[in-house]
């Protein structure tokens, strides 16, 4: 390995997709197992910028660049789950629903000198006005299985959100500006 190797600290199939359109293909994957828990008051974007940096941190090594991200769906001060369960996917759309949110996603690149990069977007969705059966269907897709939130914006999502200012790539889970940007500042050939 040499020093341009890029680890990536997620198994996400979604990050490894966006990595590969600024043509970069990670030389390994190694999930970082850390505790997300939330800290007792700890408000949205503190939390995604600490888990982006705890993850890189966590697999940081002295073989390569250690690149890691996190997303998180905030309706205002609170911080949406990952929708593990249907009734957790349904009570996120039901809250979605005709608001705006946030979603911020954080990135981090540990060096193999140990110092941190650290990047981030912040981009406004907003649903449309949510009908039970617009949620019934949603639900029966199973997209949102795993998903910050409840909802999968590359997928049937999409066809909810009535706008969207900021990163689309983002919301999926990996800022591609941002990602590029830290990518080219350590050196990596960007397509």
């Amino acid at each position: 390995m040499t020093a341009r190797t890029l680890i990536l600290a997620s198994a996400s199939p979604r990050r490894r997709e966006l990595l590969a359109r600024l043509g970069v293909t990670p030389a390994r994957i190694a999930p970082a197992d850390i505790d997300e828990t939330p800290h007792k008051g700890e408000l949205p974007r503190p939390y995604v910028q600490r888990m982006a940096r705890e993850k890189a941190l966590a697999v940081a090594a002295d073989d390569g660049f250690v690149l890691a991200g996190d997303t998180v769906v905030a309706a205002g001060r609170r911080i949406l789950p990952k929708a593990e369960d249907e009734a957790t996917a349904r009570n996120c759309l039901t809250l979605l629903s005709g608001r705006r949110h946030r979603v911020f996603s954080a990135i981090a690149m540990a060096a193999p000198d140990g110092s941190v990069r650290e990047r981030m977007s912040e981009t406004i969705v907003r649903f449309k006005v949510l009908s039970a059966g617009e949620i019934d269907a949603y639900i029966a897709g199973g997209e949102w299985h795993g998903k910050a939130g409840g909802y999968a914006i590359q997928g049937h999502a999409e066809a909810l959100v009535a706008w969207i200012q900021g990163s689309h790539s983002g919301v999926v889970g990996l800022p591609l500006f941002e990602t590029r940007a830290l990518l080219k500042a350590a050196g990596f050939a960007i397509g």
